[in-house]
């Protein structure tokens, strides 16, 4: 598995891409959706939204497991991937295509520090130990 070297990643399996007019796009990797297993729904947080660093703000369902996405970073939600209400199966086919919801940063530097393709893919070999 490739973890696209163009994103940031947290160790709680978002990745994050920043894009030209400074706000973040925010997924969930590669390595989460197959741990998932089939896309059924998708919960996205309210445009509008402020949101702290690590917090709760949305909910993916599989056929197996319900699980949480947090914020990677502090910041306000501008977007919302509403094709994901119809076809939350989009994240399973293409996970780094498949953004859920757009945050415009608090502070820029903060998505700098988070986690680079090479370090995500050490935390989740560690993981698999």
């Amino acid at each position: 598995m490739s973890n696209p070297s163009n994103l940031k990643y947290t160790a709680s399996h978002e990745w994050v891409k920043t894009e030209a007019d400074g706000t973040i796009s925010i997924g969930i990797t590669q390595h989460a959706q197959e741990l998932l297993g089939d896309m059924v729904f998708v919960e996205t947080p309210k445009v509008g939204r402020k949101l702290k660093a690590k917090e709760e703000c949305a909910v993916v369902e599989s056929v197996k497991a319900a699980s949480d996405v947090y914020a990677p970073v502090s910041g306000e939600v501008t977007a919302v991937n509403g094709l994901l209400d119809s076809s939350p199966e989009a994240i399973n086919s293409d996970p780094y295509g498949s953004w859920m919801f757009k945050l415009k940063p608090d502070n820029a530097a903060d998505v700098l520090a988070l986690m680079d393709a090479a370090a995500y893919q050490v935390a989740v070999d560690s993981e698999a130990h």
